[in-house]
């Protein structure tokens, strides 16, 4: 295996690993979501703001030290760039979620479930070559 495969191994490895850390992340968000906009009845993209915002910082812990190993001890510099990078997928989130249920009518969930897909992939590759880089 020369270096190139190596690389690739590792790179396919950090993925997956911040698949599951964000299929966990996932709970947390839906589940903030659903309680917020549902049980107390916050505005479905403020319930949604919340609940992501809550998922990406469960999410930066376990990314900072299963996914990426990170011993950075510029803990709040590093959570920083990974709160912006979410703070901007939030902005790319949302807006899928008002052009499929606001303009198209898709189902509020399935058109969140939409956006964290395509969110994740800008999270990661993102947070790869910047936040831990």
């Amino acid at each position: 295996m020369d270096l190139n495969q190596l690389m690739d191994k590792i790179f396919l490895l950090k993925f997956i690993k911040f698949c599951i850390v964000g299929f966990s992340g996932v709970f947390v968000d839906f589940g903030t979501t659903y309680f917020f906009k549902e049980v107390l009845k916050v505005q479905k993209y403020v319930a949604n703001a919340i609940g992501f915002t809550l998922a990406a910082t469960t999410n930066y812990l376990l990314n900072r030290v299963w996914t990426f190993q990170s011993t950075n001890p510029h803990i709040v510099q590093e959570f920083s760039r990974f709160f912006v990078i979410a703070l901007i997928g939030l902005g790319i989130n949302s807006a899928i979620i008002w052009l499929m249920n606001g303009k198209f009518k898709v189902n509020f969930y399935l058109s969140k479930l939409v956006a964290t897909l395509i969110v994740t992939l800008w999270n990661f590759l993102i947070n790869a070559y910047f936040t831990f880089a």
